[in-house]
C-alpha cells in the first residue's frame, strides 16, 4: 500500500492552526488523507477527492471563517 506523503501548505504560517494533507493518494485511491499538523502522529481524516474539492472550494469562499 502507498504511504500518504503529507505537506503543509507554503501559505500556512507558524501560528500552529493548520492542517497537512497527502495529495499523492488522490488519484490511485481516490482519496486525500487530512491531518492536523500540531498532531502528525494522530488520526487523519480521509477525504474523498470530490469532497476534498468541496472543502477548498468552502474554504476560498470564506464559508469557514471564525465568527
Amino acid at each position: 500500500m502507498t504511504e500518504p506523503q503529507f505537506f503543509k501548505s507554503s501559505y500556512s504560517s507558524n501560528g500552529g492552526n493548520c492542517i497537512e494533507i497527502a495529495a499523492n493518494l488522490a488519484a490511485s485511491h481516490g482519496v486525500v488523507p487530512v491531518r492536523d499538523s500540531k498532531n502528525p502522529g494522530g488520526p487523519s481524516l480521509g477525504l474523498t477527492t470530490p469532497a476534498f474539492s468541496s472543502f477548498i472550494i468552502g474554504i476560498k469562499s470564506g464559508a469557514f471563517q471564525s465568527r
